[in-house]
């Protein structure tokens, strides 16, 4: 039985350049690359030095404060470059991959025979507990702290993000090892969340799980907002959030014994001549997923979404969590009098001379000019509008950029994560950079408090 979960405030933005359901199994690629920086939080401590020969699943590097959590290489190959940067700091870690592959066999399981201890003792042995992230902090999970429940959103709502329904076709057997294995580290619920009109989604048939059906405008399909709905999180207590794609991974393992993160990404954008899905391995080199497909003039790519994304260049990597690449203009020109015009191509909360609020569906072709500078906060009571959380999310942000501890834990810093706050940063007339500000001011609660 479903509960369903309705939000009214938030906001959709259409864009061109939905991905087409066709999806193209491209080669393996040369060149694979981990970067510590997309485990917020992890130091790392390597454990494959520049010329090792390292299989499929193998550890890379553990984190310094756990030595139980590993990384593992995506491919097999040998360790060709360890990237640092300032005071030698980890950037990348990069494989040149083997023409055939070769795993690590951490052997088939049987779920109902294991223990819960013996489910965490296989993820950290295989690489796979940094599927698992955790709320307060949005971080990686602190093994030592059970859980109340487990969240799952299988519905993305951001801009142009991949249909879950779609890339987790014939999924059924993996998602449902992993969550019944995954139900054995909590003594609460797992919840699963899929968009209210979906009749193809793979969790319908799947057991053991407390499905909700959502609907509204984005960020419905942020898990925060499905974790505020169904099981608000309190002082002291903790939930962990696993992605749908992480979930076949950690099902593909119990099952066949074979660490594999093949993803089904997303190519969307304006800037892409044929968006559509594409497989590739977490890690892969932008040029080799997105190979004869690119429209290279003023172009921005983007691992993730244009909201909470991170921008790469042709060289770059394929983010570890990631399952979308977004493409669109840059926006480096200058608009004349741009601020002194009626505006009919750009989307706007605001009916001051804009006018995206008369044709709701129709699609824009955004680039990524702010229209604006950085200056103070103007109080406008905009962010309310499409902030569905219980929240102040201004005074949240103002208590983060001065440091009260004490008013960030009363106004709700344990129940958020930076991707929250994306809409808000959107529309900010300010030019405020929100989800930077949340994320350092997560970082300084978990310093100070832990």
């Amino acid at each position: 039985m479903s509960k369903d979960i309705r939000i009214k405030r938030g906001l959709n933005i259409s864009l061109i350049g939905e991905a087409e359901k066709v999806t193209t199994e491209y080669s393996l690629g040369s060149v694979f690359a981990i970067r510590p920086d997309d485990f917020h939080g992890v130091i790392p401590k390597i454990l494959a030095k520049e010329g090792t020969e390292v299989k499929a699943g193998e550890a890379l590097f553990h984190s310094k404060s756990d030595e139980r959590v590993l990384f593992p290489s995506p491919v097999s190959g040998k360790v060709s470059e360890i990237v640092r940067g300032a005071r030698r700091k980890v950037l990348a870690i990069k494989i040149t991959a083997d023409e055939k592959q070769k795993h690590v066999d951490f052997g088939k399981k049987n779920i109902d025979e294991m223990s819960g201890e013996e489910v965490k003792s296989h993820l950290f042995n295989s690489g796979c507990w940094p599927f698992i992230k955790q709320r307060p902090y949005d971080v990686v999970a602190n093994p030592n702290q059970e859980p109340k429940a487990i969240f799952v959103s299988a519905y993305a709502s951001a801009p142009l993000a991949a249909d879950y329904d779609y890339t987790l076709r014939r999924k059924e057997a993996e998602l449902q090892a992993a969550l019944k294995a995954l139900s054995k580290l909590t003594s609460g619920k797992v919840h699963v969340s899929i968009a209210k009109d979906s009749n193809e989604s793979p969790f319908l048939k799947l057991k053991g799980v407390e499905l909700h059906k959502v609907s509204g405008p984005h960020p419905v399909g942020n898990v925060s907002t499905q974790i505020a709905q169904i099981d608000p999180i309190n002082k002291g207590e903790v939930v962990w959030v696993v992605t749908p794609q992480d979930l076949v991974v950690i099902g593909e393992l119990l099952l066949t014994g074979k660490f594999n993160i093949t993803r089904t990404v997303a190519l969307t954008g304006s800037k892409f001549d044929k968006p559509q899905y594409v497989t590739a391995l977490a890690g892969a080199q932008v040029s080799d997923v997105v190979k004869g497909n690119l429209n290279t003039d003023n172009v921005r790519v983007i691992s993730g979404n244009v909201l909470s994304g991170a921008q790469v260049d042709e060289d770059g990597f394929l983010g570890y969590y990631d399952n979308q690449f977004t493409a669109i203009a840059e926006g480096d020109d200058y608009e004349f009098f741009g601020w002194n015009k009626p505006v009919f191509n750009k989307i706007s909360t605001s009916r001051a001379l804009t006018f995206s609020w008369l044709n709701p569906k129709k699609k824009y072709d955004l680039n990524t000019n702010t229209n604006g500078e950085h200056r103070a906060f103007v109080v406008t009571g905009s962010y309310e509008e499409v902030f569905p959380l219980d929240i102040y999310p201004m005074q949240l942000l103002k208590a983060c950029m001065y440091k009260d501890l004490d008013e960030m834990e009363g106004l709700g810093a344990y129940e958020i994560a930076p991707e929250d706050f994306a809409l808000t940063e959107f529309i900010c007339v300010s030019k405020q950079p929100h989800q930077k500000i949340i994320r350092e001011g997560l970082d300084l609660m978990r310093s100070e408090l832990g």
